[in-house]
């Protein structure tokens, strides 16, 4: 299990927002690379990050932090937010980014995510955002009438390298992952699925070790982190623990 710790971007800031609210965003740091360094200190070997401004722009904003990032560590990287087309996908692959996620193009034009898994195989995540069990697209502030799992057996075959799933009405207030749902999504599908919204504490990192999440490619993390709900050391000995009894 990978836990992903998450930068989110909102005008160069690393910021948190509470439900998907761009109007309630707090900021934990001005220095998105030296959180991003932070972070590796912290021993954790992914990072998750997202450019909020470019979600709803559709186009990159944040681009100068991501640089930033790029330079400060090197963790592999993942990186979402307002990147619709094959010519942004390349731009960011070829600046050292390691996976790209697609979101609101998956929902509004399937086909070049396929075109993009076709030429850069092994670096196409899909984001499935859901409020009320429906996608979510455009920064999260359309609903579309596609449910989580409809979408992601639109691409069952199409090379996509995980799904990063959501539950917006969990995201940013502390309420715990929603199991549930996100081993539903996993089980729909062979593309591996990693959780995100919510999680709150240690106790998330226990359920997340249990047998029935073990067809889970991890978690991500946010709000806890910054606010210190959730302890970096313990969690990632908790997972090193797992592995290495699973070894």
């Amino acid at each position: 299990m990978i836990l992903f710790p998450a930068i989110d971007l909102k005008d160069g800031q690393c910021v948190r927002l509470k439900l998907g609210d761009m109007d309630q965003a707090t900021v934990f740091n001005d220095d998105p690379g030296a959180q991003a360094k932070a972070f590796e200190d912290q021993g954790f070997e992914w990072l998750h990050v997202v450019d909020l401004n470019g979600a709803f722009a559709g186009e990159s904003v944040n681009g100068a932090a991501v640089d930033a990032i790029l330079s400060a560590t090197k963790n592999p990287v993942q990186l979402g937010g307002g990147i619709r087309t094959l010519d942004h996908i390349e731009t960011w692959l070829g600046k050292g980014i390691t996976r790209v996620i697609l979101g609101t193009v998956a929902v509004r034009d399937p086909d070049l995510v396929k075109e993009a898994c076709r030429r850069f195989p092994g670096k196409i995540a899909v984001g499935i955002d859901a409020r009320g069990g429906r996608v979510a697209v455009e920064g999260w502030a359309e609903t579309s009438e596609l449910t989580a799992v409809d979408l992601a057996r639109r691409f069952e075959d199409a090379g996509v390298s995980a799904i990063i799933y959501t539950d917006i009405d969990r995201d940013g207030v502390l309420k715990g992952l929603n199991i549930p749902s996100t081993l539903e999504l996993a089980r729909s599908v062979s593309i591996p699925v990693i959780a995100s919204g919510g999680l709150a504490s240690i106790e998330d990192i226990h359920r997340l070790l249990e047998p029935d999440c073990g067809i889970l490619e991890g978690a991500i993390s946010g709000r806890a982190l910054y606010d210190g709900r959730l302890d970096p050391k313990e969690a990632m000995a908790l997972i090193a623990a797992r592995r290495s009894k699973a070894s």
